[in-house]
């Protein structure tokens, strides 16, 4: 029976060995990132908010940019409009409606006056012999005088009513529409200073992008090496205490034996003790420095990384003999650059400005429409007619504003340059201390190297005289505690080597 439970259990083994394996193992293998300087520099390159926001700001610089381009092509836009008036506009006067509308009976009037004044003074011979002439009589003069004259009076009053009517413009209610072009001539240079304005600023935040870029690269190289640095540092701590608790059991192992004092027992537990301290600070800082890592190529903060240098020996240093290069500094800067191109956008400005004391020439078009239309007297269609035209604006007198304004802007200038002046010296100076700093980084390893050489061979001879019993305890901590120097010395001058290095190529604006 009890070799059958355990077969089953054997069975049950076998069964989910493998289940566990193939299941739960590559997630635990892959829980721990393995991380190159490369692959931090990509992932920050990749991760960084600043740099993502770079990217926007050039898409909108080049838009702008597209946008200024347009301003050397013709506008064209559509209006319409309703009006409504209390009153409406009239061509005629009340008086003059009113004769119109009495045409006729003014003119018959008239007749009848002149015809009467004609006759008033002559002999019935004589008004015979004239109505004779006209091929009338008495009895036709009597006749056209009474309903012939009404009737024609009638007609008269009749066309002056039309007339009236015709006139009538009822402009209380106005409908209007057009279409309109502008197309500008000559504008004070104002357009071709706004365009190379906006091609300045599209440069500008190609050199803004480059300088985050670089700067990305400058705080990723950094957390990378701090990382780096403390974790040799805690596998020194480490080593250092292993070597201050195996002197410690051989301390008290002779105290016992009544070979050594409780004085020194004492002296190596307070050693132990600041050993233990310092390991406790070496791993606090390394979690920390991880976490500054991790934020800064955009991985979750509390996540497992390892880094590929960090199991290495020695730290890989390449040792480079710097060139003092102030030149390619000024040409490769992006802070140069960008304060180049704010010196260029004031001087463009002050074009702009300019512009407001010359003459601007435009050319106009478009078609217009109306309700009432005009076109063909006054009607209630819509009717329109095209418009050609020609738009001169000269600036005669604006009390010296425009004049104020450009030498705002020329003072704005020498601001500007007086700032790329400084920036430049500034540039000029931290070339030549990083450069220094490279060569003092690589004579502090040497030394480094060599002060590791006499530590090593210090603490073999006092770990020997301890041995042989020819040394106290204290010289062996202290050959030990010298040792833990040169170590600490060694990797500092490595970590140093490589971060003058990266400041040199950054202040060279060479860091790729």
């Amino acid at each position: 029976m009890r070799k059958k439970g355990v077969r089953t259990v054997k069975g049950l083994v076998k069964w989910f060995l493998p289940f566990y394996l193939f299941t739960f193992l590559p997630f635990t293998v892959s829980a721990q990132r393995l991380l190159t300087l490369d692959s931090c520099r990509a992932m920050a390159l990749r991760n960084n908010k600043q740099i993502a926001v770079s990217k926007v700001k050039e898409d909108v610089a080049f838009n702008i940019r597209k946008s200024a381009r347009t301003k050397y092509l013709p506008h064209v836009s559509a209006y319409g409009t309703y009006q409504y008036t209390s009153k409406e506009f009239s061509l005629l006067s009340d008086e003059q409606k009113a004769n119109l509308s009495g045409l006729g009976t003014t003119a018959v009037t008239g007749i009848q006056n002149t015809l009467s004044n004609i006759t008033s003074g002559l002999p019935m011979e004589q008004i015979g012999a004239v109505l004779g002439a006209m091929g009338m009589n008495l009895d036709g003069l009597s006749q056209l005088t009474g309903q012939q004259l009404q009737g024609f009076a009638g007609k008269l009053n009749g066309l002056g009513e039309s007339i009236v009517d015709a006139l009538h413009t009822d402009t209380r209610n106005l409908f209007a529409g057009s279409v309109m072009f502008v197309q500008p001539v000559f504008m004070g240079g104002s357009i071709v200073a706004l365009n190379k304005m906006a091609d300045i600023n599209e440069d500008m935040q190609r050199n803004s992008a480059d300088m985050r870029r670089q700067t990305t690269l400058y705080n990723t190289d950094k957390a990378y090496w701090q990382v780096v640095s403390l974790k040799h540092k805690q596998k020194l701590a480490e080593a250092y205490l292993d070597l201050l608790k195996k002197l410690n059991s051989d301390v008290h192992k002779m105290i016992d034996e009544g070979v050594a004092t409780k004085s020194d027992g004492l002296s190596v537990d307070v050693k132990l003790n600041e050993a233990e301290m310092t390991l406790t600070r070496v791993n606090d800082g390394l979690v920390l420095s991880k976490m500054l890592l991790c934020q800064t190529i955009g991985l979750p903060i509390n996540e497992d990384v390892t880094l590929v240098d960090e199991d290495k020996e020695n730290i890989v240093v390449e040792e480079v003999v710097p060139a003092l290069n102030v030149e390619m500094a000024v040409e490769n800067r992006p802070e140069l650059k960008m304060l180049d191109n704010g010196i260029q956008l004031t001087k463009q400005l002050t074009n702009v400005l300019k512009a407001g004391n010359l003459p601007m020439v435009a050319m106009t078009g478009g078609y217009i429409v109306t309700n009432p239309s005009m076109v063909n007297g006054f009607e209630r269609k819509f009717r329109g007619l095209w418009n050609v035209g020609v738009l001169v604006r000269v600036p005669l007198w604006n009390w010296g504003d425009v004049m104020y304004k450009v030498r705002a802007s020329k003072g704005a200038t020498s601001i500007a340059n007086l700032e790329r002046e400084e920036a430049r010296e500034m540039i000029e100076l931290q070339v030549n201390q990083n450069t220094f700093r490279v060569t003092e980084a690589n004579k502090k390893l040497t030394m480094a190297k060599s002060s590791i050489e006499r530590a090593d061979e210090n603490l073999r001879t006092a770990n020997l005289g301890f041995k042989e019993g020819v040394i106290t305890p204290t010289t062996v901590m202290e050959a030990q505690t010298a040792w833990l120097q040169a170590q600490s010395q060694k990797i500092d001058a490595e970590i140093d080597v490589k971060l003058s290095q990266v400041d040199l190529q950054k202040s060279l604006g060479v860091l790729e």
